[in-house]
């Protein structure tokens, strides 16, 4: 059940931000994190973890959110910065930007999971947040429905991947398509599923060129 954090944590006051992100665990294409704060005066009904969304209720939700609440950012840091700082740096930064970039300076920040980055306004990290708290709930639906987006458009680049079915996971058939085609510019090479296929196709155009020198 979506509840109001402020009723666990009474010394919380002032205007609250949500704030999430989608796309740590993907092996290509940007992470991207939202913050949303609601306005109690216009209620979304409906909200709940992205996660258990479907695609078209999600759509429907991110409309309303972006209609309806005070403020939202959406922010996405792309692979080339994920694999220079890492996925949790990448993460960090991407929360930190849609806070401080929102239209209206909250007084609280709620962040889903167990840890906050370096905000200007105090902040509290909540396990499972965006099933319990609105405006993560809210955050989590922008950015996933960013994200997803972003892997369609990346789909029409890059059609042999799949993007538009497993929107960059591990799965079973992009690991194949990985193997077959290698990585494409937007892949995580400090990922270890690219990076070892990066390793071994730089390894058999090495075997090839040594068997060349041998005929030659």
């Amino acid at each position: 059940m979506v509840i109001k954090l402020q009723d666990e944590l009474p010394g919380v006051h002032g205007l609250l931000a949500g704030v999430d992100e989608a796309g740590r665990g993907p092996l290509v294409g940007n992470v991207v994190a939202a913050a949303v704060i609601l306005d109690k005066d216009r209620p979304i009904d409906g909200l709940a973890d992205s996660k258990k969304l479907s695609p078209q209720r999600r759509e429907q939700l991110a409309e309303q959110i972006r209609d309806k609440a005070m403020a939202w950012r959406v922010v996405s840091i792309d692979a080339a910065v994920i694999d220079r700082i890492n996925i949790l740096q990448a993460t960090m930064l991407a929360m930190q930007q849609a806070v401080e970039g929102l239209s209206i300076i909250p007084g609280h920040a709620f962040i889903d999971g167990n840890r906050c980055p370096d905000l200007t306004v105090p902040a509290t990290a909540v396990i499972k947040g965006d099933s319990r708290v609105a405006a993560i709930s809210a955050a989590s639906i922008l950015a996933k429905v960013e994200r997803d987006a972003q892997m369609m458009a990346l789909h029409e680049t890059w059609p042999q991947y799949g993007f538009d079915q497993h929107k960059g996971y591990p799965t079973g058939s992009h690991l194949a398509a990985l193997a077959e085609h290698g990585p494409c510019p937007e892949h995580r090479t400090s990922y270890k599923p690219v990076r070892e296929c990066l390793e071994g196709r730089a390894e058999g155009r090495g075997k090839s060129g040594e068997v060349l020198l041998e005929e030659l």
